[in-house]
């Protein structure tokens, strides 16, 4: 079981316009009112004038240039899923994610348990669906930062690894989609993502290579949907859990106390509890 849980682990640190209408004001062009010489009124005498006296016409100003067009801004979608299928040496793991704004929910099974974590506001939970265990760890200020950030609480790898360093290395097919594939190398060991070549810049694969290990973790993002009526809710732990309140401090000591694992199942996701 252990070398089961550890495995999967891995596999979850690896995871780890409307254009505004342009308002033109229009001012009236320029006229004079006739004016009408009523019943009775004397002739005026027509008086000549000396060229001397004439007064130039004034220059006509010139034409005022239009207004910057604002530029477009690209407006995400508040929901979003995705299903993730990973690849290791010990088989293969489905993972769902389901996310609304800042909060996420994420299901996977390991060893036939469901493992759920949900990560809402100050907290991250996960714990096992089956046992009915788990913790609510108290999330640090650095994790909440990077929420402001985030696009979407997963599915960030590509930012993530041009944090880390990583460079464009080509432009390609996969499945279907025209994609870019980023890369970082460095002592830890080979990073890859394969993101579209769109604003969006959605995740499709993964591929994370460990020299300590020599292992190689593959990771698949398939069905992304998003526009999804998902309730408040679904983001909090499903009733009749018995969760432990840990604080970030309580935690980080009992994971080093112990040497691992805190709780019935691992914390899949540490930089949306630590924010690294």
């Amino acid at each position: 079981m252990r070398r089961t849980w550890n495995a999967w682990l891995c596999a979850g640190l690896a995871l780890a316009l409307p254009m505004a209408p342009l308002a033109a004001a229009q001012s009236p062009g320029p006229g004079a009112a006739a004016q009408t010489a009523g019943p009775g009124a004397m002739p005026q005498p027509t008086q000549l004038e000396h060229p001397s006296s004439r007064v130039p016409p004034k220059a006509a100003a010139p034409p005022a240039e239009p207004a910057a067009r604002p530029t477009p801004v690209l407006v995400l979608p508040d929901t979003w899923y995705a299903q993730a299928l990973t690849h290791s040496d010990v088989g293969i793991n489905v993972t769902h994610f389901w996310s609304k704004g800042k909060m996420m929910r994420a299901e996977t099974v390991v060893a036939g348990r469901r493992v759920v974590t949900i990560v809402n506001g100050d907290k991250y939970y996960a714990y096992d669906a089956l046992q009915r265990l788990g913790v609510a760890i108290e999330r640090s200020e650095d994790a909440k930062a990077l929420d402001k950030g985030r696009d979407r609480p997963f599915g960030n790898e590509w930012a993530v690894l041009l944090r880390q360093g990583a460079e464009l290395i080509r432009s390609e097919i996969l499945g279907g989609r025209e994609v870019e594939l980023y890369q970082v190398t460095d002592g830890i060991g080979r990073r890859q993502v394969w993101v579209t070549k769109d604003a969006i810049r959605l995740p499709l694969r993964l591929d994370v290579y460990t020299r300590k290990s020599a292992r190689t973790i593959q990771t698949d993002f398939l069905n992304w949907q998003t526009g999804l009526p998902i309730d408040d809710v679904f983001f909090s732990p499903d009733p009749g859990i018995n969760l432990t309140e840990l604080t970030l401090d309580e935690y980080t000591k009992l994971r080093r106390d112990r040497m691992g694992q805190v709780g019935p199942v691992p914390v899949l996701y540490s930089d949306l509890l630590h924010g690294y």
